[in-house]
């Protein structure tokens, strides 16, 4: 069950990949188009406006479809054969499903207690899904029709129908078993979801009254559950859905930016729910002071090479907001430093809601720029060096904290190894110390590098007939095997090239990088 959250949970990151260029363009669209900062070069009658609001517009194409987004992104890391034609089949059956939704509520709304003629949005539960009226399920609706579509995709494309019948073999197949399969679940969505919207009114009463509290435990929960890569299944609701409000954090805060950017008053009386978005304090503030611990606790003949390490793996968390390379070079060694990590963001993030600190800023020192401080700078930028205070401060803290209990417990953080230097040996000197092993992946190592790190993965992994399936999210390539007494412990992932290799059971979780998706290319070209 763990392998099949695990993959599902690196599948639902594929759309999310879209939103950082999204989010610049939104940030930057609504900076040159609102008029309290642009003043009459943003009119709405000028040229300038106009222009600018093309290119806004056009940023908004992400957020105004998630669903459509969701459900042809979940296919590509879960169907086991043509992915392609699974996403193809997941949008017909999408909109099949919400044309027989529309159809029963507008024949039969009363009887599920909705009221089918009320306008879309507010409180009302409907919305239109390319141009259907329907219940607005959101992520997690088009998360399960998608889902559906995928087992019948898996179970019935390879059908073989007589030879009179191969026109309907395939797609048209699983179009065909789906089209019966949508009717029932349509009739038990209308059912049961006018219900669960009602606990989500609820349970977003219960979070907005919180306060900080509910940011705190928002906070280590999303830090606590990445090792085990259940952290996008948690704040993915809250972010890109209707948990807390309409569309989804990111969505409702770009579609507030204009009135925010006018107002003088503190963000977080603006938009308070905005808080949940703040797990990126501790990328941009955390990371460098543990960066700067792991170097002032590293040997001295080992801070050169320890420096090597950790200028671009900080860099990344800073700027790019992903903290996995850094993360996991003490996660392996000490998982109660991790658990301290999780505690120091969760009160960083609490500290920035108190002072009225809020806005999308779940990732790096771009997305934040993007959405946060070019278009809201000009009326907010006392709040912005409030931030910049408190983050640096908690950066002495982090630094502090972690040197500390480094030397009190003598952790083996980088470049504190009583071993031989295999986190930071070459792939030869690990060779030769395997007995060399793969060594007859060398020759190939000079022609391309890339793939023999893919080659030399695979082998970490027991080989192509030890895999059962892989996926990945920003930074991982997820595999789930057959065997996990014939793969390779985390120093051997770490010499090979890669930040390491976090294991559960049969999953295996590859740190790669952003560059990921190419390893994952290849690695199945290899497969």
């Amino acid at each position: 069950m763990m392998q099949k959250i695990q993959k599902f949970g690196g599948a639902m990151f594929t759309p999310v990949l879209l939103f950082a260029f999204a989010g610049i363009v939104i940030g930057i669209g609504t900076l040159f188009t609102t008029e309290a900062i642009m003043g009459s070069l943003a009119a709405s009658d000028s040229i300038w406006f106009q222009c600018w609001n093309v290119v806004l517009q056009g940023g908004w194409t992400v957020f105004n479809q998630l669903p459509l987004l969701f459900v042809v992104g979940l296919p590509i890391g879960m169907a086991k054969k043509q992915n392609a034609r699974c996403c193809m089949e997941a949008l017909v059956l999408y909109l099949t499903f919400h044309y027989f939704l529309n159809t029963i509520l507008a024949q039969w709304g009363g009887a599920f207690g909705v009221d089918f003629a009320a306008e879309t949005g507010g409180t009302s539960g409907l919305t239109m899904i390319a141009n259907i009226k329907t219940l607005d399920m959101g992520m997690i609706g088009a998360l399960a029709i998608s889902g559906i579509v995928i087992y019948l995709h898996n179970r019935f494309f390879d059908t073989e129908l007589p030879e009179w019948l191969g026109t309907f073999s395939g797609s048209t197949f699983v179009f065909m078993v789906g089209f019966f399969v949508m009717i029932p679940v349509a009739f038990i969505a209308a059912i049961v979801w006018p219900k669960i919207q009602l606990g989500m009114f609820a349970f977003q009463g219960f979070v907005k009254g919180a306060g900080a509290l509910g940011v705190w435990v928002f906070i280590f929960l999303e830090r606590a559950l990445i090792p085990f890569g259940l952290h996008h299944i948690l704040y993915s609701p809250f972010y890109y859905d209707n948990v807390v409000v309409p569309g989804g954090l990111y969505s409702y805060w770009a579609n507030q930016l204009p009135v925010i950017a006018a107002s003088t008053d503190s963000l977080r009386s603006l938009v308070p729910e905005a808080g949940f978005t703040a797990t990126g304090f501790s990328k941009v503030f955390g990371c460098p002071g543990i960066a700067l611990a792991f170097y002032a606790t590293a040997k001295p003949e080992k801070k050169k090479k320890a420096l090597g390490l950790l200028i671009p793996i900080t860099l990344t968390a800073i700027f790019c907001g992903v903290t996995e390379p850094i993360e996991f070079t003490f996660l392996f060694v000490a998982p109660w430093l991790f658990v301290v990590h999780a505690l120091l963001a969760a009160t960083l993030s609490t500290v920035m809601f108190l002072a009225g600190i809020v806005g999308i800023h779940a990732g790096g020192v771009i997305e934040m720029a993007s959405l946060n401080w070019i278009p809201l700078m000009p009326n907010h930028w006392k709040q912005y060096l409030l931030m910049l205070a408190i983050g640096l401060v908690f950066t002495a803290i982090w630094f502090l904290v972690f040197k500390f209990l480094i030397e009190k417990f003598d952790v083996k953080t980088p470049g504190r190894e009583d071993d031989e230097e295999i986190k930071f040996g070459s792939k030869a000197e690990y060779r030769a110390m395997k007995n060399g092993e793969t060594a007859g992946n060398e020759v190939a190592a000079d022609a391309d590098p890339a793939m023999v790190l893919v080659m030399d993965i695979l082998h970490g992994l027991g080989g192509k007939e030890n895999i059962v399936d892989v996926t990945n999210c920003a930074t991982r390539l997820r595999v789930n095997v057959k065997d996990e007494t014939l793969c390779q412990n985390d120093a051997y992932f770490k010499s090979i090239g890669t930040h390491g290799c976090s294991a559960n059971g049969k999953s295996y979780q590859v740190i790669v990088g952003l560059k990921v998706p190419k390893v994952r290319d290849d690695f199945e070209r290899i497969l």
